[in-house]
């Protein structure tokens, strides 16, 4: 594993404030040089209202404009839960511990049917740019071939070529 520490910093690079809350959180790690996410470590687990909840054990101050984003690990599609926002969005003025929440897929899973324990892998991050963004109201919107069509209604038809 990489450490966040031993990367080369480059012009693209972004620096993101790291604070630990508890004595046993790990700074984010990458599996390989060319991973696109960084791995977090569990530092506790709790259970609230038949879902565990995995405290990440460090707080973030990440620059203005840019959020960080939580995703689970690929091996999760392994085990019976899923993580229970689907993803993750930590904005640049939230202060807290960074925390993801499992729910099973089915049945009363308990502890010891958990996916990950204290002191594991169980997640990844990473961050991207937020763009400014403005609505604008309009009544009509541009024709598409696609139209209205949604939940599946693509690859159905075939394309004509221009």
């Amino acid at each position: 594993m990489l450490s966040l520490t031993k990367l080369k910093p480059s012009a693209m690079s972004l620096q993101v404030k790291f604070r630990k809350l508890s004595t046993t959180a790990k700074l984010p790690v990458k599996g390989s040089l060319d991973a696109a996410c960084f791995d977090v470590y569990a530092t506790s687990i709790t259970f609230k209202n038949g879902k565990a909840v995995y405290g990440l054990g460090f707080a973030t101050e990440i620059p203005q404009g840019y959020r960080g984003v939580l995703v689970p690990r690929s091996n999760l599609s392994k085990h019976p839960w899923i993580m229970a926002n689907s993803i993750g969005i930590i904005d640049s003025d939230y202060r807290g511990e960074w925390m993801m929440v499992l729910a099973p897929l089915t049945g009363d899973l308990t502890e010891t049917a958990l996916p990950y324990g204290v002191g594991e892998r169980c997640a990844q991050i990473y961050f991207e740019p937020v763009l400014e963004t403005e609505f604008v109201l309009t009544k009509d919107l541009e024709d598409t071939s696609r139209g209205t069509g949604g939940f599946g209604s693509t690859g159905t038809q075939s394309i004509e070529k221009a």
